[in-house]
Formats: structure tokens, C-alpha cells, sequence
């Protein structure tokens, strides 16, 4: 007998808070193959922060598990999150092998939430939700393997104006990063400074390996790494960390969550299309705090504790976008210092989960405050 999740059965249950209809869009590149170095920079930038948008909902969704419950689902977020941070990793890698400079510590590169999923054809909101089935509904849409399009210039792609998968943006970069070293030379295409390259001593604990870029193959081998650990190989339910690095294969980022969603684990041999036949998977779909997907920090009262607390989250997360930017512009030993200070995310978005929402009817739909990853650019910058 199938399962009945609570989530599912309770459509219009009062946690499932409705979104704004206007929600915040993420400024795309031109529907084109990068023409010229520049060019290209705004494209990998463009990926850095795409790879970062995923973070905060993915966190959200672990965080609001109620400690000592949901292990399975716990951990599978988890290993998601550190291989999106591996290829915010790979991506700066690639950017500063062709001259760039990543920006992480800005306005421009945080993305407010709820927003609209990029590079898609959908206009699907991705908001900060707490652990269910709407959050995963969410990320599946965000990594699910879809038929890969032609880059931009190619005639089947004349009739479109605009992206229609992350799949196909990552092939467009590729072709540009091809196309760049055949005009201009490998060696002049990635002259950027080595010292700002990023290796597997500076990042651990994740699938797949952080390793410098130091020309056209090590750029698209990074690509390789962040497009099939997301969606999986050639139509395949596991990534290529086993062919490319050694390690065990596992299920790509799509699979991890259509587990959860399943309440079973994909097998050795199983398919797309042969869904998930593995041992079952324990998810306890209530033991979880319940937010406002669409909170704000100035939905809390101002001089009051939560207010604070709210505050005191979104001034840490400044801090680590700080450390990661320093960690991607020519100091990487800092990206080991991002490890206790997500330790201490944690604790503090935690705390807020654990406090019922000061607003009284909220409140009384069961609903708690939450973290709303709203940078104070006192810090960050305008």
C-alpha cells in the first residue's frame, strides 16, 4: 500500500502558507554563447551564484528537522548541500583560471527568496520551506534531469528566446570555454593567477574532489562534476564520482530526493525508470517545525527576541559570504574556517526554529519563526 504523506493528504493545511505572487528574479546572461572573455566572466559568475541559490532552501529544509528524528533525510540534505558548496568551489576554480574575480560579498549575488527558478521555462517558485513534501517537490524540480538543449546558435534552439534548463546553460558555457581556446590559445585563455586556485586540502568531507583548474580540461571536467552529481549520468540514477575520482557511486542530487520522497533507496541496478527498490527509507513527515515560507525579518517585531535573533542569523551569514569570498579571491585556506561558522548557522537558525512565530495567527496555525537569509550589508557591502 503506497504511503499516505501528511503533507499530501492535508493539501490546504495551514502550514503550506501561500507565496507572493511577485517573486524575485535572478538576472540571467544573454541567450548566447559567451563571445569574448568578459563574456564569459558574466557566465560563470552567473553560475556561482545560481549554485548558491539552492543552499539556503536546502538548509532551510534540514534545519527544521527536529533534532534526534529524520536521520536518513537529515543526512541526505546534507551531503547535497556540501557537494553545491564543492561546486561553488569548482565554479570560482574555472572563473579564476580565465582572469576573473568572483563575487560572492554583494548585493548583486545574494538571491531573495521566494524566487523564481532560473533557466527554466517554468515559472516555479523556490522558497525557503521547511522539510515536507512541497520542499521536495522543490528540489526536484531545481535538479531534475531534463533533455539537455543545443547552446544558443544551434538551429534546433532557432525558434527560442530565452533558457530552458540548467543543463543547457552549463553546455553553453562549455561550448564558449571551447570556442574562446581555439580563438585566443589555451595558455592566454587561462592566465589567471594559480595561487587562487582551490584544491582538495582546502575542501573535504563531500563526494566528488575540489581540484585547480589549469586549462580546457580540467575547466570542463569541473563542469562534468557539477552537472552529473546534480542530475546523474547519461541518464543514469548515479553521479560519475566513481569514474572520475574513485570513490563509491552514489545516487546524483535528483535520486537523493526522490528517495526521500519515496520513503526507499535506489539499488544497484535500478533505472529512472525502474523507480527506487532498495531497503525503505524512514521519514517521519511530522516531526518537523513548521515555518512561514515567505518570512522576512521585519515580520518580526522590532526590539523583540526573535527580531534579534533573526538579525543575529542574517549578520553570521554576511560573515561566511565575507569568508567565502576571501577564500575565492586569493586566500584559500579560508574555506576551512566556513566549517564552524556553518556549525554556527546552524545553532542560530536552529534557535529560531524552535520559537512559535510571534504573529498570533500564524502562531495558532502552528507555525515558527525561521531564518530568512537576508545579509546585513553593513557588512557585506551595498
Amino acid at each position: 500500500m503506497a504511503t499516505v504523506h501528511p503533507s499530501v493528504a492535508h493539501d490546504g493545511h495551514p502550514d503550506d502558507t501561500d507565496l507572493p505572487e511577485q517573486l524575485a528574479l535572478v538576472e540571467e546572461p544573454p541567450f548566447r554563447v559567451p563571445r569574448d572573455r568578459a563574456d564569459l566572466h558574466v557566465f560563470l559568475q552567473a553560475a556561482l551564484t545560481l549554485e548558491h541559490l539552492t543552499i539556503p532552501p536546502y538548509l532551510t529544509a534540514m534545519y527544521t528537522l527536529r533534532p534526534g528524528t529524520n536521520r536518513p533525510a537529515f543526512y541526505e540534505i546534507r551531503a547535497v548541500v556540501l557537494e553545491e558548496m564543492l561546486h561553488m568551489a569548482l565554479v570560482a576554480n574555472v572563473l579564476n583560471a580565465v582572469g576573473g574575480s568572483p563575487l560572492v560579498a554583494h548585493s548583486r549575488f545574494v538571491t531573495g527568496y521566494p524566487v523564481r527558478l532560473p533557466y527554466s521555462k517554468e515559472r516555479f517558485p523556490v522558497a525557503l520551506r521547511h522539510f515536507g513534501e512541497k520542499a521536495l517537490e522543490t528540489f526536484l524540480r531545481i535538479e531534475r534531469p531534463e533533455y539537455v538543449a543545443e547552446p544558443p546558435g544551434h538551429p534546433s534552439v532557432a525558434d527560442d528566446e530565452g533558457w530552458t534548463s540548467i543543463g543547457q546553460f552549463y553546455r553553453t558555457i562549455g561550448t564558449g570555454l571551447v570556442r574562446l581556446t581555439e580563438e585566443l590559445g589555451e595558455e592566454e585563455l587561462f592566465r589567471g593567477d594559480p595561487r587562487r586556485q582551490l584544491g582538495p586540502e582546502h575542501f573535504y568531507n563531500s563526494g566528488g574532489e575540489l581540484f585547480p583548474v589549469t586549462g580546457l580540461a580540467s575547466a570542463l571536467e569541473a563542469l562534468r562534476v557539477i552537472t552529473e552529481q546534480g542530475e546523474g549520468v547519461d541518464r543514469t540514477v548515479f553521479d560519475s564520482d566513481d569514474r572520475l575520482f574513485g570513490e563509491a557511486r552514489e545516487p546524483a542530487h535528483y535520486f537523493r530526493f526522490d528517495e526521500l520522497r519515496r520513503e526507499r533507496a535506489y539499488g544497484p541496478y535500478d533505472t529512472p525508470a525502474s523507480g527506487p527498490t532498495g531497503p525503505a527509507v524512514e521519514v517521519d513527515w511530522e516531526a518537523v517545525d513548521r515555518i512561514d515560507p515567505a518570512a522576512k525579518a521585519a515580520h518580526f517585531p522590532e526590539g523583540s527576541a526573535v527580531r534579534h535573533a533573526a538579525d543575529c542569523f542574517n549578520e553570521a551569514y554576511a560573515g561566511l559570504l565575507c569568508l567565502l569570498e576571501r577564500a575565492f579571491t586569493g586566500e584559500p585556506e579560508r574555506l576551512g574556517q566556513t566549517v564552524p561558522m556553518m556549525a554556527e548557522l546552524r545553532r542560530l537558525a536552529e534557535g529560531l526554529y524552535r520559537n512559535p512565530h510571534p504573529d498570533p495567527a500564524k502562531r495558532s496555525r502552528g507555525l515558527h519563526a525561521s531564518a530568512t537569509y537576508e545579509p546585513l550589508f553593513t557588512r557585506v557591502g551595498p
